[in-house]
């Protein structure tokens, strides 16, 4: 160990009590039992399954077993996160919403959060969905996939949400689609979680800023164009297409070339050229006027 890093004892909860770690700050919204919105402030909120077929992106959701929440989704099975702006009165609410023990209309009567119907496009009968957060950024839509191991210790249940719809606001989704500047990122709030037993901290969101990706490595045209031509002969390359993936590096060609090929059989392409590249890398082509 050297003079500059000392150990601290890892307790429960060490995300926030032996450690930072910034987290995102996330109003999930449920039925409850009576029929009414449930906001329930949570930061175990990430990313889990990000690629594949649609109907498998998720994301996996912590939540102490006996919260209102928990209870809410594996009754229901389905619940929204609702991405709110960082603002020092919606911290303070979320603090207020979180109190444990409270029913759904106790802590409600709390909230400065305007509700608005869910806006799923397909809706399941006899499902009732919860209502979401008018204020918010974005918006994803969830259906829980029970068959993912739910208990992980009987305190915490680990929930695996299927991503059925995002929703933005639309300046942010117009940013997505046609190009992001730094003005245009939306400000969202970090949480620490860090309490002291006296305060949650939050820290403000400053200036996203970009740092361009290096082309510095030895990867050429003509490298390009001899590894395409090993990986599927059926399918031909022009050396405009090629010079597309220059900058790729060397561990992740493989699975370029087998993104673009699929794509090419699908539309029934033989040769490879740098506009059916430009489609191919575009992911939002089909969204954009």
């Amino acid at each position: 160990m050297t003079a500059d890093f000392e150990s601290i004892r890892i307790l429960d909860n060490f995300y926030q009590t032996s450690s930072f770690f910034p987290m995102p700050v996330v109003l999930v919204s449920t039925v409850s039992e009576s029929g009414m919105t449930n906001l329930g402030p949570y930061s175990l909120v990430f990313p889990h399954i990000i690629a594949g077929e649609p109907g498998e992106h998720a994301m996996m959701f912590i939540s102490r077993s006996t919260s209102n929440t928990a209870e809410n989704i594996r009754r229901t099975g389905v619940c929204a996160l609702n991405f709110i702006p960082d603002d020092k009165k919606y911290m303070e609410c979320c603090v207020e919403l979180g109190w444990p023990g409270e029913s759904t209309e106790e802590k409600m009567k709390h909230s400065i959060f305007s509700l608005i119907p869910s806006m799923r496009k397909e809706k399941k009968s006899g499902i009732e969905y919860p209502e979401v957060v008018k204020e918010s950024v974005q918006i994803m839509e969830c259906t829980w996939d029970d068959s993912f191991p739910l208990e992980v210790t009987p305190e915490c249940n680990h929930f695996l949400l299927r991503v059925d719809e995002i929703y933005l606001q639309k300046d942010y989704r117009e940013a997505i689609i046609h190009g992001m500047e730094a003005k245009k990122f939306p400000k969202l709030p970090i949480d620490y979680g860090f309490r002291d037993n006296i305060y949650f901290w939050f820290t403000e969101a400053n200036k996203p800023y970009k740092v361009q990706i290096t082309d510095r490595h030895d990867t050429n045209v003509n490298s390009i164009m001899f590894a395409a031509k090993r990986f599927d002969p059926s399918v031909q390359w022009t050396e405009e297409a090629a010079a597309k993936l220059v900058s790729v590096p060397r561990i992740f060609l493989k699975r370029v070339f087998a993104g673009v090929v699929e794509e090419a059989k699908k539309e029934g392409v033989t040769v490879i050229t740098a506009e059916f590249m430009d489609k191919v890398r575009d992911k939002r082509s089909g969204e954009k006027d």
